[in-house]
């Protein structure tokens, strides 16, 4: 959570650290203020959904207050390195942006609507940076599960640079690929559930104060 000079890189496969084959060490059982399981496998019928938005402490904060959400975890996805630790995605080197995971019944709560916390919890046209955190790993992201999950995050990326571009705002940097080949690697154990341990911590993520349409793309279709 530091402010870099250097004009921020993203790694070719072959830069990057090379990272272990199994984690150095085990996550937490259960979340803090959910009280369910943080490892899978997850009961039948809930469904999951990758997001990076910027510091994880507070955008993770974002999901577990979502009605409908059963647990969440703070991560490093879309990189290489296996296995990274915080000191290696903070060096730019791995190539993975903070993430965060939500598990949720779509009964409760829709992919669309967890599609409008996340554009309206940070400012998706900042590229390698969010307000004052540089650095690539704080990129935004949406990691899809599924081919409805893709469609529908790719029709709100075009709904919401529509409502974004009138209000002023420039392009979208926010990149939309498949969670298949993209591993979920969770954070260590201080970093889940941060901002519950600590309520007065950090926070770096803040939206553009634009509302996000929802259904809108989909509808004109």
């Amino acid at each position: 959570m530091f402010l870099n000079s250097r004009t921020p890189v993203l790694p070719q496969p072959e830069e990057a650290l090379k990272g272990r084959p199994e984690p150095e060490f085990t996550v937490p059982e259960r979340h803090t203020v959910l009280g369910n399981p943080l490892l899978g496998p997850y009961p039948e019928g809930l469904e999951v959904a990758d997001f990076g938005l910027g510091c994880f402490w507070g955008a993770e904060r974002k999901f577990w207050q979502t009605e409908g959400v059963w647990t969440t975890l703070a991560g490093y996805q879309g990189g290489y390195t296996q296995n990274p630790a915080y000191e290696e995605v903070c060096s730019g080197l791995t190539g993975h942006t903070e993430a965060v995971r939500v598990v949720y019944d779509p009964a409760v709560v829709s992919y669309a609507s967890l599609l409008k916390l996340f554009w309206e919890s940070h400012n998706p046209t900042q590229g390698f940076r969010q307000g004052n955190d540089v650095g690539t790993q704080y990129r935004s992201a949406i990691y899809t599960h599924t081919p409805s999950q893709a469609a529908e995050a790719e029709a709100s990326r075009e709904a919401y640079q529509r409502v974004l571009t009138g209000a002023g705002h420039g392009t979208i940097t926010t990149e939309i690929l498949p969670a298949q080949g993209r591993p979920f690697y969770p954070a260590e154990p201080y970093h889940q559930q941060y901002l519950d341990k600590n309520p007065g911590g950090y926070c770096g993520i803040g939206g553009t104060g634009v509302s996000c349409p929802i259904g809108v793309a989909r509808a004109e279709g």
